[in-house]
């Protein structure tokens, strides 16, 4: 077996801890796809060195291919590597939670200020 390729062992991250990171990286991404990879990559790979560079774009390569939103992809398999089923949520929610708040906000803010005229 090629060392490259064997699971390598995990440090263990608190959920807790990956669960704000989660939320920090949600809050930092905006750009599209390549904006939160990017974002991810920095904090996942170089700040907190989590998962190493070579898994990260291997994961990636095959989130490309994969239909659908590639960057929300690597971050459920990156949330599943760290903690399972749970930690595959975790990322999915996290990621959601400020795109829904701001998208909901955004319109009662305009029609707090300038109410429709009906």
């Amino acid at each position: 077996m090629n060392p490259e390729s064997a699971p390598q062992q995990q440090t263990a991250v608190p959920f807790r801890t990956a669960l704000s990171a989660w939320f920090l990286i949600s809050l930092q991404t905006f750009g599209g796809p390549a904006g939160q990879i990017a974002v991810m990559q920095r904090t996942l790979v170089d700040e907190k060195r989590w998962i190493g560079q070579r898994r990260f774009l291997h994961a990636l390569n095959y989130c490309t291919l994969l239909p659908g939103p590639e960057a929300q992809q690597l971050a459920t398999y990156v949330g599943w590597l760290l903690h399972g089923t749970r930690g595959g949520w975790s990322p999915a929610d996290s990621s959601c939670c400020p795109a829904w708040s701001r998208s909901s906000c955004s319109p009662l803010s305009t029609w707090r200020s300038a109410p429709p005229p009906w």
